[in-house]
C-alpha cells in the first residue's frame, strides 16, 4: 500500500471492493429459475491487466516503465522505510491480478512483519489468506475523533535499524474498545483516465436521472469542503485546490501525485516532497540519510531527476483500464441480461457505466470513454457499512462509489475486505431505515435486486464478474 491507499451501489457504493474465491467455480445455469444464485468466482487469468494504456509515446512508455520498477521495488530502512509502516512496497499491496491491482491471495504482511529480525507481532486481523489491511482508530483516548492510520509495524529489532525501540499500537486493546476500522488497497488500473474526467462531467452526471434518484432516495455528492474565506457560497469541493476529488475510499484525494505521496508516507513511512516530516520522530529510529525519495536537482536525464512519488504517479496514470470479458462467466447472453438488470434495478444510478475524459495533455488520455462504473461521488451507506471516520466532508457513513471495472478478478470486497462473496457484498449495501434516519442510499435498489428471480440475480452476478 505504498499505494495509491486506489468501490457497487446504486447498490450504492462504498467498497464494493472485491472478491471471491481464488479459483473459478462452475456458474449456475441462468436458465434454471429454481437454482439459487451464487457468486461465480474470480475470473481466471490476468486478461491484459498491468499493461500500459494504448497510444503512449516512447517517452511516456519510458516513464511508465520506470514507475513500474519503483512501484514493485522492496524498500529498506536505508531508503527511508519506517519508522512505522504497513508494508515495504507498493507492489506488495497492489499485486492482484497484476501489478497495480489489489490484495493478492497470500497476504505479504505476514512475512514482512519479522523481516530482518523485526520484533513485530502480527495483529489478529491480518491473516495469511486474508486481505492486505491498514488500520484506523475511530476515536482518540479522550473520545475526540481520530480517523488516522495507525501503522501495523515498526522497524524496531531489524538488523538495519540498530538501537530503535518502538512499540506497535495496542491493537488488542483498541479492538476490545471497538475502535479499529480497516481499509484495503484500491486498484489503480485506469487511474489516469479517472484523473482526467472533468469536474463538470461529474457534476452533470450527479444531476442526471434526478426524478428516479429522488424516488430511490439516492443523494450522492462530491466530498465538499467549504473554504475558510468563501464569500460567494461556492462549494470548495476539495481541500487542496477547490475542485472535485476522486481517489480513495472517501474520494479524499484529487490527484494521483497526492494519492501517491500520501500512501508513500503513510503506508511505508517514507518522507517525500509532499510529506516532509516523519510520522514518528523517535530520534533513535531515524536512519534515512540518502535522499532517494525527492527530486534530484543534479539529475541529468529526466528519469533520473524525478522523485519516487512522481514515478508512482506516472505508473498509475499510464496504466491501462481493466479489460472485461464478453462471455465469461455464464455466456454472452447471460452477461447481456445482467447488464440490463443492473440498470433497471437502479444500480447504474450510482455505478455510472461510462464517463469521459476531457482535453488531457497526454494524447492517449484525451477524450476517452472511461468505463469505470462509478459516479465518483460519496453516498450514505447506512450503519452496516459505516466506519465512523470522517475525511473532509465525507462523514462516518459515506463512501465513494467504488469503480467496478476489474471486479471480475478481485479477491476481496467492501472497504474493509470483510467478505469474498459477491452476493454477500451486494446485500451488505442495505442497512438502516428511513424511520431511524440512517438508511443506506442503496436500500431501495437492493430491495429491487432481492425481488429478482434467482436466475435474474445470477445474470447480474455473471455480468459483474465479467467486468
Amino acid at each position: 500500500m505504498k499505494k495509491l491507499d486506489l468501490q457497487l451501489s446504486t447498490l450504492a457504493i462504498v467498497g464494493f471492493f472485491v472478491g471471491c474465491s481464488v479459483s473459478n467455480v462452475d456458474t449456475p445455469s441462468s436458465a434454471d429459475p429454481s437454482s439459487a444464485a451464487r457468486d461465480p468466482g474470480v475470473r481466471g487469468g490476468a486478461a491484459g491487466a498491468g499493461a500500459p494504456i494504448a497510444g503512449l509515446t516512447k517517452t511516456e512508455l519510458a516513464f511508465f516503465s520506470a514507475g513500474k520498477d519503483d512501484f514493485a521495488e522492496e524498500e529498506e530502512v536505508a531508503d527511508g522505510l519506517g519508522p512505522t509502516m504497513n508494508l515495504g512496497s507498493c507492489g506488495g499491496c497492489h499485486l492482484h491480478p497484476a501489478l497495480g491491482g489489489t490484495s493478492p491471495p497470500v497476504n505479504p504482511q505476514i512475512a514482512f512483519a519479522n523481516k530482518k529480525g523485526a520484533a513485530n507481532t502480527v495483529p489478529s486481523f491480518i491473516t495469511l489468506n486474508g486481505p492486505v489491511r491498514e488500520a484506523r482508530f475511530v476515536r482518540n483516548p479522550d473520545g475526540t475523533p481520530d480517523g488516522g492510520v495507525h501503522d501495523l509495524f515498526t522497524i524496531a529489532g531489524r538488523a538495519d535499524a540498530p538501537g530503535c525501540k518502538l512499540a506497535q499500537p495496542d491493537f488488542g486493546q483498541e479492538l476490545a474498545r471497538r475502535n479499529v476500522i480497516f481499509r484495503i488497497p484500491t486498484p489503480v488500473f485506469g487511474a489516469g483516465l479517472i484523473e482526467q474526467i472533468p469536474d463538470k462531467m461529474i457534476l452533470a452526471n450527479q444531476a442526471n436521472d434526478a426524478p428516479m434518484k429522488r424516488s430511490l432516495r439516492i443523494h450522492g455528492r462530491p466530498n465538499i469542503v467549504l473554504a475558510g474565506h468563501t464569500i460567494s457560497g461556492q462549494a470548495n469541493n476539495n481541500g487542496n485546490d477547490g475542485t472535485v476529488a476522486r481517489f480513495g475510499w472517501k474520494a479524499q484525494n484529487k490527484s494521483l501525485l497526492l494519492f501517491s505521496g500520501e500512501a508513500y508516507n503513510v503506508e511505508m513511512g517514507i518522507t517525500n516532497e509532499l510529506f516532509q516530516t516523519e510520522r514518528d520522530e523517535t530520534p533513535t529510529c531515524q536512519f534515512d540519510t540518502v535522499p532517494n525519495d525527492v527530486t534530484k536537482t543534479d539529475g541529468k536525464p529526466p528519469l533520473d531527476a524525478i522523485s519516487a512519488i512522481e514515478k508512482f504517479a506516472f505508473f498509475a496514470r499510464f496504466l491501462a483500464a481493466p479489460t472485461p470479458s464478453l462471455d465469461t462467466p455464464g455466456g454472452a447472453a447471460s452477461i447481456a441480461r445482467g447488464r440490463n438488470l443492473f440498470s433497471s434495478t437502479g444500480c447504474a444510478l450510482c455505478h455510472t457505466p461510462t464517463l469521459n475524459t476531457g482535453n488531457a495533455a497526454v494524447a492517449a488520455l484525451r477524450n476517452q470513454a472511461v468505463n469505470l462504473f462509478s459516479d465518483l461521488l460519496v453516498h450514505d451507506m447506512g450503519p452496516g457499512l459505516a466506519d465512523g471516520v470522517t475525511q473532509g466532508q465525507a462523514g462516518p457513513r459515506e463512501f465513494r462509489t467504488a469503480p467496478l471495472w476489474g471486479l471480475g478478478q478481485r479477491l476481496f470486497f467492501l472497504h474493509d475486505g470483510r467478505t469474498s462473496d459477491l452476493l454477500e457484498a451486494i446485500r451488505a449495501h442495505k442497512s438502516g431505515s428511513a424511520f431511524t434516519g440512517d438508511a443506506s442510499e442503496a436500500n431501495a435498489v437492493i430491495e429491487n435486486f432481492n425481488h429478482l428471480r434467482e436466475n435474474q440475480k445470477q445474470d447480474v452476478l455473471n455480468f459483474l464478474r465479467s467486468l
